[in-house]
Formats: structure tokens, sequence, C-alpha cells
């Protein structure tokens, strides 16, 4: 127990792994091109596809909760000034996102010499446009989004409010998401540039994404009013049942993958099962704060962030390793997908412990003060 009579934040860190473990898996379950295998049959492509439904319980999405839940809980302990709380978020999101944008903008030619379309690419960075695409969408790599994203929901955490003071407004995220899916139908549908449309598509998204900040907020809100041991039984129970039901609720996407090899549009209540996961399973953990969980959790959490930001610099390594290699060529689906991320989980979770314990680089997956910083530091921290 903390020294507030709360359990430990122990399950929220657990919630943390589970998700950076989510996302590796769902980004190592497609081919080379970040497709669902369209050239294996439907029996090959089955695992793949099965593994990619079991990641997305813990996908991109729930970074996001987890981070909204986290600005509630400063919001109400610090109660910052509306400037100076985005100034912070601001050094804290986007001077690291800035440095990994730059970084997998070159890095991306590694791959592009091994797959051969270096010119094609060298063309694209030619361009001011796909600067400005990478700066204001995350479009240099295709995790990047989450750091803009974050920040521009963080604009909104005054509004966000409303919901810890009135729990009931988390509901109000299936009324955004709802916004979000018939807005973008509509975008979709137009005859405009696709630059124009994705920018666009974030604005609305953004938008849309609000209500997991509504919920975030929300479920804060109780949980800091206290939750009795029985009611966050209860809570686990209803929580597991509903995101059952979530993913039920996906198999029409998954099948149709399965099926014709390609990815589908999210529609009705595949849509809706698969946005609304993240409150469910962040839900699940919330109910489960009073099980008994190893502090291991916790150390592992920290590097979360890192593994994030590391883990597609590893499966382009993967990637290349296999096609120069000619292991590609004669491995399964399935093979490809296991071994992908057996591979490639461990080692950014090396790399991101390795960058963590080097201060000069540690800023850059959230485990330091930035350079500019270093001499506000104690003279023993500055060594």
């Amino acid at each position: 127990m903390s020294k507030s009579g709360k359990p430990r934040l122990t399950w929220f860190d657990a919630n943390r792994v589970m998700a950076a473990i989510g996302v590796v898996l769902i980004h190592s379950t497609t081919d080379f091109a970040g497709r669902p295998f369209p050239d294996a049959s439907a029996g090959e492509r089955f695992v793949p596809v099965f593994l990619r439904s079991i990641a997305e319980f813990s996908g991109s999405e729930m970074f996001f909760f987890f981070s909204l839940f986290l600005m509630a809980m400063r919001v109400d302990r610090h109660r910052p000034p509306y400037r100076s709380a985005i100034a912070t978020q601001a050094e804290r999101l986007l001077i690291p996102f800035a440095f990994w944008t730059v970084f997998y903008a070159f890095f991306r030619l590694v791959k592009a010499d091994a797959f051969g379309y270096v010119p094609y690419y060298l063309e694209q960075l030619s361009h001011w446009q796909t600067w400005l695409a990478f700066f204001l969408l995350g479009k240099s790599q295709y995790h990047m989004h989450f750091l803009p994203t974050l920040f521009a929901l963080f604009l909104f955490f005054p509004v966000m409010r409303l919901a810890m003071r009135y729990p009931i407004l988390g509901v109000s995220l299936f009324a955004t998401l709802g916004a979000m899916n018939h807005a973008h139908a509509w975008i979709w549908s137009l005859d405009i540039d696709s630059l124009v449309r994705e920018y666009l598509i974030r604005i609305v998204k953004v938008c849309g994404y609000v209500g997991y900040g509504f919920a975030a907020f929300a479920l804060y809100g109780l949980w800091k009013d206290g939750i009795p041991r029985g009611e966050s039984k209860l809570i686990r129970r209803g929580a597991f049942y509903f995101a059952s039901i979530a993913y039920i609720a996906t198999l029409p996407f998954f099948g149709y993958a399965l099926l014709n090899g390609e990815w589908g549009i999210r529609a009705g209540w595949d849509y809706y099962g698969h946005f609304l996961m993240p409150l469910f399973m962040f839900s699940l953990f919330l109910g489960g704060q009073y099980l008994t969980w190893s502090p291991r959790w916790s150390k592992l959490a920290k590097y979360t962030f890192g593994v994030y930001l590391v883990h597609p610099m590893v499966i382009d390594l993967y990637d290349i390793a296999a096609v120069k290699s000619g292991l590609a060529a004669i491995m399964s689906p399935t093979v490809i997908v296991v071994s992908r991320f057996v591979l490639v989980m461990p080692a950014a979770v090396l790399l991101a412990i390795a960058i963590g314990r080097f201060k000069p680089v540690a800023w850059t997956i959230g485990l330091g003060p930035a350079p500019w910083n270093w001499s506000r530091l104690p003279p023993a921290q500055q060594a």
C-alpha cells in the first residue's frame, strides 16, 4: 500500500508493460510490407492473423489511455496553469519526437537500400511537404504518430477535467468515437489531395480521441475517491466480459484479413470493438488493483516508452537480415511472425535499457533531463 492508503500503481505499470508487448506483437504480425501475407493461403495466414487479433487487446490506443490517466493525476495533484502544463508536455513529448523523427527519416534509408527503393525514398525526402508531414503527422515511421497526437490531446485537458468532477461523462467516449467514424467516412469519400486528406483525418481523430481523455479522467476520479476491494472485483469481472464482447465484434475484420489477405475497413461494431478495447482493458487492470503484483512490473514499465520508440528499428533490422540471408523465402508466415516477435521484443527492451542508462541520450526515451537542463541538476547528478 502507498502512504495515502491506496494500492500502489503496480497494476497500472503492468498495464503499460502489456500495452508495449501488444504494440510490438501487432507490428510483428505482417509480412515485410505490412500486409497480412496476401500470397499465402488462408491456412498459412491463420496464426499471424490470430496473433494480431490477440495483440490488439493492448495496442497503441492503450498508450493514449494510460498517458491521459497520468495527465489526470498530474493535473489533480499539482493544478498547473494551462500554459505551464502544456510547456512541460511539449518538452517531454515534442523534443524526443523531433529527435526520433530525424532519426527514422534517415534510418529508413537502410531498409530502402535493402529492399531496392532508395531513389524513390530520396525523391520523397527532397520535398518540403514530406518533412512537414513527418513533423506534424509523425509519418517518418508508422508508430511516430503517437507523440504529436498525444500532445494535441493534452491541449484539451481543461475540458477533460469535467469528467473528473462528473464521471458519467466518461461514457461520452462512445459518442466521440461515433462522430469520428462518421466524419472519417465522409472525408475518405472526398476527391482531394491525399496529404490534405491525412491532415483532415488527423484533426478529426484528435477530436474523437478526446473521448479517451474523458474516460481516463473519469476513471481517475473514481480511483482517487477510492474503489473498495469488492467493487474492484466486480469491475474486473465486468471489464473481462466487455473486453470479450469487443473482441467478438472485431472478428469480421480479422476474418476478412484471413480469407482475403488484405486489411479491411473497420466499420460498424468491429470499429467500436477495436476502439473501445482500451477502456475495457484499462478497467480490467484497474479492477485488479488489489491483486498481488510483482514489483518487476514497475521496473519494466519505465522502459515502455523506449520500447515503443525503438521497436520499429529492431523490426526493420530483422526484416533486412531475413531477406538478405534468403531465409525469408523459405520461412512460413507463422515462422516469420513468431521468430520476429521472439527476437524483437527482448532486443527492444534491452536497447531501451541501454539507452536509459546512457545519460547523453536517455532523455530521448523520457528517462532523463534534456542536455540543456543538465546544469540545473545537483552536482552529484551532473557526473
